[in-house]
């Protein structure tokens, strides 16, 4: 049996609970996604598409040992989307940091026992929801178990999410091995409803480019007819996206993904305290065809996550087509 079970669209988790009913699309991972979803769960329907590439820490382990879809990324977004984020979501969040289970946190192994439970990773998850009364839904990216892979700008390549970030040169282009995996059922599904498709912000190369390189949700989202927004970084990370403009973080969309995925990009208006601020360069976002939609996001190191919703609701209501063909 697989760990997704043997058919990831035969489990159906309830129905998101709904705010102001609109239905967003969230792609992404780490603590980018997470942020997001904090705001977006008190005014949407929301369904976060999660990344599974981790390889390192707890998720690593887990991945290694049980092999079972890296966890984490999905822990978090459970944990930001659960109705009551106090003792509960903090249990889910904690990590130990002595004796045999040094560095596992407590809901990757939660997620990781309800998978040799039920023999569903699907399922795990799907539960796990359940516990931790989540507005929303969270959902694998692909049903298969996927490594991301790395080229740097002299040729070598390294394998894992860990690697990319340790390497120290500028990444150039990941992809994803196996190079064309199954997008995860309950992903398309919510694509094709969704009202607003909202990527990053986050790692580009680790969190926000590998479920676009999915290429039945790299279809999907072209296909999509709804607003497809980008949420740019606030900060540019060392050893992925250093000396990156607004417009870079584009432009690598599009050289991995094709031109035309992104309608909109969201920057902030005010810089957060910490860090080195990507530059936004609006000339060169207009250039690629994209509108550029600004506000006052930033808090002390990343997005206000109340604030970046509110703005990501009026956004629901643009017609990107409408204003094409104007």
């Amino acid at each position: 049996m697989s760990l997704f079970g043997d058919s990831p669209a035969s489990f159906e988790p309830p129905p998101p609970r709904r705010g102001s009913g609109v239905r967003v699309v969230c792609l992404g991972g780490g603590t980018g996604l997470s942020m997001i979803l904090r705001g977006l769960k008190k005014v949407a329907a929301v369904t976060a598409v999660v990344t599974t590439t981790d390889d390192g820490g707890s998720s690593g382990r887990l991945r290694r040992d049980f092999g079972m879809p890296a966890p984490g990324d999905l822990r978090s977004c459970l944990a930001a989307l659960a109705e009551d984020e106090s003792l509960v979501g903090q249990l889910f969040q904690h990590r130990f940091t002595t004796g045999e289970l040094a560095g596992h946190s407590f809901g990757n192994l939660f997620l990781a026992g309800m998978t040799d439970l039920l023999g569903s990773f699907d399922q795990a998850v799907s539960e796990s929801a359940r516990v931790l009364a989540v507005r929303g839904r969270v959902v694998p990216s692909t049903t298969d178990l996927v490594e991301l892979v790395a080229r740097f700008g002299d040729g070598h390549e390294v394998r894992g999410e860990t690697a990319v970030a340790a390497d120290g040169a500028l990444c150039e282009r990941v992809r994803l091995d196996p190079p064309e995996p199954s997008a995860h059922p309950r992903a398309l599904q919510a694509l094709e409803r969704a009202e607003l498709i909202v990527m990053g912000p986050g790692s580009l190369y680790t969190s926000t480019l590998p479920p676009l390189l999915v290429p039945g949700i790299q279809e999907a989202v072209r296909r999509a007819r709804v607003p497809r927004i980008y949420v740019c970084n606030l900060l540019q990370q060392p050893g992925e996206t250093e000396g990156y403009r607004a417009s870079d973080h584009v432009t690598r969309i599009f050289d991995h993904c094709g031109p035309g995925l992104v309608d909109g990009v969201v920057v902030s208006r005010n810089r957060a305290e910490h860090g080195v601020a990507v530059p936004v360069d609006r000339g060169g976002l207009r250039r690629l065809g994209v509108r550029v939609f600004g506000a006052r996001l930033a808090g002390e190191w990343q997005h206000d996550p109340d604030r970046l919703a509110r703005l990501l609701m009026r956004l629901a209501r643009w017609d990107p087509q409408a204003e094409r063909a104007a």
